[in-house]
């Protein structure tokens, strides 16, 4: 039986001065993959096939701060007057949907959207412009501000519902109980 040629990959990392770089990694089909692309998978272990699971990067990565990381940074915009684009990094879409609404709310922002460059990079970019009379950096500090205070309210407002339900579902318990 004829064998199929080799694939044009499967000597991609091989030779000595590659392989000690790469010495860390697994080797799956001819390619190398990096550890920290690889959680423990069970099927790919019995199978020595790769499945999807092999590409989802390790949980804690998607909300870790790498050592010097800075959680956002702002680059200002040069086409469009007023206007800056920040990078939320360890963030995802509940973050930049609260953000991008509530600056719209604002009468002094243009515009405001944001978008996940890709979904397995947690991570988002929020584009703000303003009508000048504030920076885009102080619109997005006022709608934090503003964000906080009502995640606060939020809070308060389920806490106190949340002992009333408590108190009344306990009233009911007793009195079925028999005990008051």
């Amino acid at each position: 039986m004829d064998r199929p040629p080799p694939s044009p990959l499967t000597g991609l990392f091989a030779g000595p001065t590659i392989t000690s770089h790469y010495s860390h990694m697994r080797k799956v089909s001819g390619l190398r993959i990096a550890p920290t692309m690889m959680p423990f998978n069970p099927e790919s272990q019995r199978t020595g096939r790769p499945t999807a699971e092999d590409n989802v990067p390790n949980s804690f990565e998607l909300f870790l701060l790498a050592p010097g990381e800075k959680k956002v940074t702002e680059e200002t915009d040069t086409r469009i007057p007023s206007a800056s684009v920040f990078t939320f990094k360890k963030e995802d879409h509940t973050l930049g949907n609260l953000l991008r609404s509530r600056l719209l709310q604002s009468p002094h922002v243009l515009f405001s959207g944001y978008k996940v460059p890709h979904p397995l990079v947690s991570e988002f970019i929020l584009r703000i412009q303003t009508d000048g009379s504030l920076t885009p950096r102080q619109a997005l500090l006022n709608a934090c501000k503003e964000l906080v205070h009502d995640l606060g309210i939020l809070s308060r407002e389920f806490t106190k519902e949340w002992e009333l339900r408590k108190m009344v579902g306990e009233g009911v318990d007793g009195a079925a109980n028999g005990t008051h």
